[in-house]
């Protein structure tokens, strides 16, 4: 069993990283492509549009913690 639960830590060190908000919007981004691929809609623009949209609020919190650090 502990085979299994390191490949478990394996994959969620690998696919979360540092900071679980990337990973959900990449996430985000792939089911909502996924749901306009089965419209009418062309769905290309949809996954790079949210993570560029995650970046920039990844990007932002970075900053803002950054601006907090008295040591920084």
């Amino acid at each position: 069993m502990s085979h299994v639960r390191g490949f478990g830590r394996f994959w969620w060190d690998f696919v979360v990283g540092d900071d679980w908000r990337l990973a959900a919007g990449g996430l985000v981004a792939l089911a909502t492509a996924g749901l306009v691929a089965n419209t009418r809609i062309a769905g290309w623009w949809v996954a790079p549009a949210v993570v560029i949209v995650t970046l920039v609020a990844s990007l932002g919190r970075a900053r803002r913690a950054d601006r907090r650090d008295p040591n920084g």
